[in-house]
């Protein structure tokens, strides 16, 4: 639960610090009003039971600006809103371990998010500060962090209307400059709002490449990247050049960044009699379907959502990136595997690693839809794509013959560690199965249950109804 009320803390903007506020919570006010030193009193949602004292939500407050944004940049008057709490706002260990100054300060970023405003429109809405809390939320649960670029599906407007805009895009804020606290760094992620087509492009090519062509286009955020909840158009339909000049030829040059996916999944190795007790399978896909809690129920959501290029191979189960606030990496020809083993899912002295002579491989629609980007964004440039269940630890990695590192070969392509499989295909094989998949390309045609086989490398994908692992007789 959260109230609106105006912060006392931020109104003594001449004094250059505050006794009475902690100076992780004083360093990020500082640059608040750098930007805004005629606001020293922002209205603001804060927790009214903290998180450190057993409250739901992991931000303790979140500040909300008017910013008259810039006439001459073509920037729309907005509201501009700032987290406090991803960072470590004590330094005293109540929420973040204390590390020094010299490292990230808590995950080390906190979140902002710009709005525009409507016409008469005397004060900001506070849904923007619930959505940061669904995010903090995922964040503090799942340990895994966001970077500029990354994307997050949503699967529903941002503001519970009947909005375009239902998926978000993260990116650096473009005013904001990080600052460095007595408990270290702490740099400034910008929401923005995007519609499915902007956000499934971002997913085919990059997240910053996305960004890019919206700063260019005014209505859809301009230069400061400006959500617009009812902006009735995407930037394809604005300028349909942009699709096949820009979002395709980067495609084919580029390939996609997308590394990895949570994803509904599983797999058989048929090789083997279903009542093998050392049988590595996943089973127990699905737990019995039961009514998730607000706060699981924005977990689950951004599980079912796609992880970005710069995250390890298996997102949800590693640990946080140890720097998020580097994104971007020029990926070579030969990709790697490298560093990144299956002892995320489960010691590797407790199993070994098998050859499996024939696979059977399942994915509910919305993960199925996603095969032939893994296929001709990633395999054909010489890369790798991960599918993770969201509700445990099986994994399927698809890599091509340019992966260094793994441990399925050209000669034994079905390989499994655990409950993690990878599967090698060669580009020959790769051009086979996006001619026999071309109809995932038009998922609003497609009749589940639906299977693809391959009889001569002995491989079957089938592509089955969501309730299919939400049972856990599966």
């Amino acid at each position: 639960m959260a109230e609106l009320r105006s912060s006392p803390a931020a109104g003594t903007p001449s004094l250059p610090f505050n006794p009475l506020v902690p100076p992780g919570l004083q360093a990020i006010y500082g640059e608040c009003r750098r930007l805004y030193p005629e606001q020293p009193n922002p209205l603001q949602v804060t927790a009214i039971v903290k998180y450190w004292l057993g409250g739901p939500d992991p931000l303790d407050y979140v500040s909300m600006y008017r910013s008259l944004g810039s006439p001459t940049m073509s920037v729309p008057e907005h509201w501009h809103y700032v987290s406090f709490g991803l960072s470590d706002l004590y330094g005293d260990n109540r929420v973040h371990e204390f590390t020094g100054p010299e490292g990230l300060s808590g995950f080390g970023f906190e979140l902002t998010f710009r709005l525009k405003r409507e016409a008469g429109e005397s004060a900001p809405p506070t849904w923007p500060a619930e959505l940061m809390q669904g995010l903090a939320r995922y964040v503090f649960q799942s340990e895994n962090t966001f970077c500029s670029g990354d994307h997050v599906s949503w699967h529903s407007p941002l503001d519970n209307s009947e909005s375009r805009i239902q998926h978000m895009l993260l990116t650096e804020d473009p005013q904001m400059q990080p600052v460095r606290t007595p408990f270290g760094m702490v740099s400034f992620l910008q929401i923005v709002g995007v519609c499915t087509e902007e956000l499934h492009a971002a997913q085919q090519w990059n997240g910053q490449g996305i960004l890019e062509l919206l700063r260019t286009v005014p209505v859809a955020g301009g230069p400061w990247l400006i959500t617009d909840m009812r902006r009735g158009e995407t930037i394809f339909e604005i300028d349909p050049h942009l699709q096949q000049e820009r979002v395709d030829k980067g495609i084919e040059t580029d390939g996609s960044n997308l590394s990895g996916v949570s994803a509904k999944c599983a797999w058989d190795d048929l090789s083997r009699p279903p009542d093998d007790e050392d049988d590595s399978r996943s089973i127990c896909i699905g737990t019995q379907p039961r009514r998730l809690s607000d706060t699981e129920q924005i977990r689950e959501t951004l599980r079912r959502g796609l992880e970005i290029n710069t995250k390890p191979v298996l997102p949800p189960i590693t640990g946080q990136r140890p720097n998020g606030m580097n994104h971007d990496r020029v990926p070579s020809r030969k990709d790697s595997l490298e560093s990144e083993s299956s002892t995320a899912i489960i010691p590797h002295e407790l199993i070994r690693t098998r050859q499996l002579e024939s696979v059977h491989l399942k994915f509910n629609q919305e993960s199925g839809t996603l095969i032939p980007l893994c296929l001709r964004g990633r395999l054909l440039h010489g890369r790798h794509f991960t599918y993770k269940s969201i509700t445990g630890d099986t994994a399927i990695t698809f890599v091509s013959t340019g992966v260094e590192g793994a441990f399925a070969t050209e000669e034994h392509p079905y390989a499994a560690h655990g409950p993690w499989l990878q599967i090698l295909l060669t580009e020959e094989l790769v051009e086979k199965m996006l001619e026999d998949l071309d109809d995932l390309t038009s998922p609003e045609e497609l009749k589940l249950p639906k299977e693809y086989s391959w009889p001569e490398k002995k491989l079957k994908i089938s592509i089955l109804p969501d309730t299919v692992f939400d049972s856990p007789l599966h």
